[in-house]
């Protein structure tokens, strides 16, 4: 066993596991605390304190209290907290919607959130068919190479995807990639137009997905609902049942996450944004 621990302690890294150690002495009863009494607390020299309160300070994990010698947890911590929340809520609210969607098309449904440049599924329910079983909860695909990446996207100027893609060029996966920005953008008002993205092996060969936006109480994009089928192309006949559904559903999550009916769809301040 201790041999075990010994090998482990291999892949620690101490400054880090001091640091959180240090967050970790916070509490609701003591919201603030000196670095005396950190130093005394950990049974570590007050420099060495000093210093990791100065590097969690300039990281926004902490922050200065009034009176110049104690410390309290900074916005940093609360966003990690919150963005924690934000994806329970959204798991919780959207199973039994994706439930219902894959019950009505007969296809597994997501649901996936963009995390900077890629889409992260944070939830899945698995239709009849096997092939789509590989997807698994924690995938990441990249956003601008995906139907999905675009709908989150959705809320983007050229401004923003410019500072996301400082690169304008963008690596191809498919001959259907977009591998410009202004290819890009094109495609994600085209989706953001029509309310919905519809992908026929735009990135893997024989999946077609469609997807629709999921929107918050602010009416910004919180994540996107999609159905994968396995097919290279949706017959025109199938497509918009399909599409309405996914629709719906995400109407749904949007409703149950936001509490407002009317934040299914992109707010009309921003339709100033033309298609395509």
């Amino acid at each position: 066993m201790t041999e075990k621990m010994s090998n482990d302690d291999r892949y620690t890294v101490p400054g880090l596991a001091r640091g959180l150690q240090l967050l970790m002495q916070f509490n609701r009863d003591e919201r603030e605390l000196s670095g005396a009494e950190l130093s005394r607390r950990m049974g570590l020299p007050r420099a060495s304190v000093f210093r990791m309160l100065f590097t969690l300070e300039q990281s926004g994990f902490l922050e200065r209290c009034p009176d110049g010698v104690s410390y309290k947890l900074g916005l940093a911590v609360l966003r990690l907290g919150f963005e924690l929340l934000a994806s329970m809520e959204l798991t919780e609210v959207g199973r039994p919607v994706l439930e219902d969607l894959r019950d009505r098309s007969g296809f597994s449904a997501h649901l996936v959130v963009r995390d900077a440049r890629e889409v992260v599924f944070i939830a899945k329910v698995a239709g009849s068919n096997a092939m789509f079983h590989s997807i698994q909860v924690g995938a990441r695909l990249p956003a601008h190479a995906t139907v999905l990446g675009r709908i989150l996207l959705g809320d983007t100027d050229m401004k923003e995807l410019a500072a996301l893609y400082p690169d304008p060029a963008l690596p191809a996966y498919t001959p259907k990639t977009p591998t410009h920005l202004q290819d890009l953008k094109a495609l994600i008002d085209q989706d953001r137009a029509r309310g919905y993205g519809v992908s026929m092996g735009g990135y893997e060969t024989g999946i077609s997905t469609i997807a629709a936006p999921v929107f918050n109480e602010q009416g910004r994009v919180a994540a996107a609902i999609s159905i994968s089928v396995p097919s290279q192309r949706i017959e025109d006949t199938a497509l918009m049942p399909l599409v309405d559904m996914v629709k719906v559903a995400a109407a749904q999550m949007t409703e149950r996450l936001s509490h407002l009916p009317q934040r299914a769809a992109w707010p009309a301040k921003n339709k100033d944004k033309k298609a395509a």
